[in-house]
């Protein structure tokens, strides 16, 4: 059976759009999109955490501690920059603060290790002033709605080594005939 390259075509580009989706992750769960406000920023926050008050945000950060309580378990966090996919940042030095957010419910701090990374859907409560060595440190706090946890991105020890996937497609033809064909690829 031959098909024309343009069916090919279309069937490839299916196929690649099914792919990437499946891959996609949900950050945001889709029940609580329309709730979150994307033009408030964590300067913003810190700044004027009254002003802010009961609106949900997208916050990124690295888990400096986890300290369980009766009802709520409170995580600290070192703000990070989030990328497109809402991914933090991984340079410490990107940060311009620190945040807590309150999780209700008991939580094991063995399930949330320092230092990793984290995305935090939630609503601001306000600030909490706590000290950082000898000095107050005023931390806006957030009540979380929803926290993506982020795999611990592995540095290479050898430049240029690493790990691609690949999707990819090859079409031709000749009279009377043809080939084609889609292939999914991984290197090392």
């Amino acid at each position: 059976m031959h098909l024309p390259s343009r069916t090919l075509l279309a069937i490839s580009c299916v196929f690649l759009v099914m792919l990437v989706s499946a891959c996609a992750q949900q950050v945001i769960p889709k029940d609580l999109e329309p709730q979150v406000d994307r033009n408030v920023s964590f300067l913003q926050v810190k700044e004027a955490p009254s002003s802010y008050l009961h609106r949900t945000i997208v916050l990124g950060g690295e888990v400096l501690s986890v300290k369980p309580g009766s009802d709520s378990t409170r995580i600290e966090l070192l703000q990070l920059p989030l990328d497109q996919s809402l991914q933090p940042a991984t340079e410490r030095t990107k940060s311009v603060g620190r945040f807590l957010a309150e999780q209700p419910g008991m939580m094991d701090p063995a399930t949330l290790p320092p230092g990793t990374r984290v995305t935090v859907v939630g609503e601001v409560t306000g600030a909490t002033t706590l000290p950082i060595g000898e000095e107050p440190y005023s931390y806006p706090t957030l009540l979380v709605k929803h926290l993506k946890t982020w795999e611990p991105v592995v540095q290479s020890v050898r430049p240029g080594v690493g790990v691609g996937v690949g999707i990819g497609g090859i079409f031709g033809g000749r009279r009377g005939g043809g080939f084609g064909g889609v292939g999914i690829g991984t290197g090392f």
